[in-house]
């Protein structure tokens, strides 16, 4: 469940859906600490057990930090919050509506997972007050103790995404950013990454764009939410952007009316699967597809999504030319 990583950081595993799926950071400094993602609800519980093995009050915990709202990463804001009587929430711009007023998010996740899975994975999601929230702009900071947090804004998975820059560890906490890393998928020791294009905000442009800008900072590790911290350099970066690439070539070379969620799903599944066999893993298709399959069905319709608002984009600059 914990794993004391170098620098004051320990990795939670959150729980979520299973083992290994999501994490979130606990971050020290001078008795002082913040939070990275929130996981959901049940995840409270964990950040609660740690803080009492480290002796460490829940009053000092300055800050709770999800990196996106989307709900394997903000659900759990909320309960943190309520637990910890000095914490404050930082938020990307665009996502603090949907803290002050999450019903948004609710409807949305009731419409993927349906009324009961939503109530057994997130349970009762309630609004943030905004005096307890600090908008985190573009290369803004907080100090935790004395370790310093810049926040970039690193759009392409979700306009609403920040990637936060620790100082001390030159590492970032990526989010949903520089892809996905399960440790279930290899069994070498390099972990195998692929990037995450979930809907309804994937632009393939921004997000390679946000990986070079994190890149620049010439990071020796990644925190990813998804899963665990992995050294970097610019072979793997490369290796992530490459497959973003494949994926819109890919789409871009079909025609049109062969373009539909299963077909993107299923050339998914083999293509990620071709890499993983290059990558060295020895894992079975069966147990392959398995584990994906959330993220292939989520991959597939963000892709399907995006080629379908760039074709209205084109469309409409057409008639527009025309009139």
């Amino acid at each position: 469940m914990y794993k004391q990583l170098a620098f004051e950081i320990t990795q939670i595993d959150t729980g979520l859906i299973a083992p290994g799926v999501a994490a979130c950071y606990l971050l020290e400094s001078e008795a002082q600490v913040a939070i990275i993602e929130t996981g959901n609800f049940e995840t409270t519980e964990r950040v609660l057990s740690l803080l009492e093995q480290r002796n460490l009050p829940r009053e000092n915990v300055r800050f709770v930090i999800p990196t996106h709202v989307h709900l394997d990463h903000a659900g759990g804001a909320s309960s943190l919050m309520d637990a910890l009587p000095n914490a404050e929430l930082v938020i990307h711009p665009r996502g603090a509506r949907h803290m002050f007023d999450p019903s948004k998010l609710i409807a949305g996740a009731k419409v993927v997972y349906g009324e009961e899975k939503f109530k057994a994975l997130y349970g009762d999601i309630k609004p943030i007050a905004e005096a307890r929230t600090i908008i985190a702009e573009d290369n803004s900071s907080l100090l935790v103790g004395n370790r310093k947090l810049v926040f970039r804004d690193t759009p392409g998975h979700a306009s609403h995404h920040f990637c936060v820059w620790d100082e001390l560890s030159a590492g970032w906490f990526t989010g949903d950013t520089f892809g996905i890393a399960y440790p279930r998928l290899s069994d070498t020791d390099k972990p195998f990454l692929f990037p995450t294009t979930t809907p309804v905000q994937f632009d393939p442009e921004l997000l390679l764009s946000s990986i070079e800008l994190m890149i620049s900072y010439s990071p020796k590790r990644m925190y990813l939410t998804h899963f665990g911290c992995i050294d970097v350099d610019r072979s793997i970066s490369d290796k992530l952007c490459h497959q973003i690439k494949d994926y819109v070539n890919w789409i871009e070379s079909q025609p049109e009316q062969d373009i539909t969620q299963e077909s993107i799903k299923l050339w998914l599944i083999d293509y990620t699967y071709q890499l993983l066999m290059q990558h060295g893993s020895t894992i079975s298709m069966d147990k392959f597809v398995k584990i994906m399959a959330m993220d292939f069905e989520l991959n597939s319709q963000g892709l399907l999504i995006w080629h379908q608002r760039k074709l209205a984009k084109q469309q409409a600059s057409l008639v527009k030319i025309l009139d």
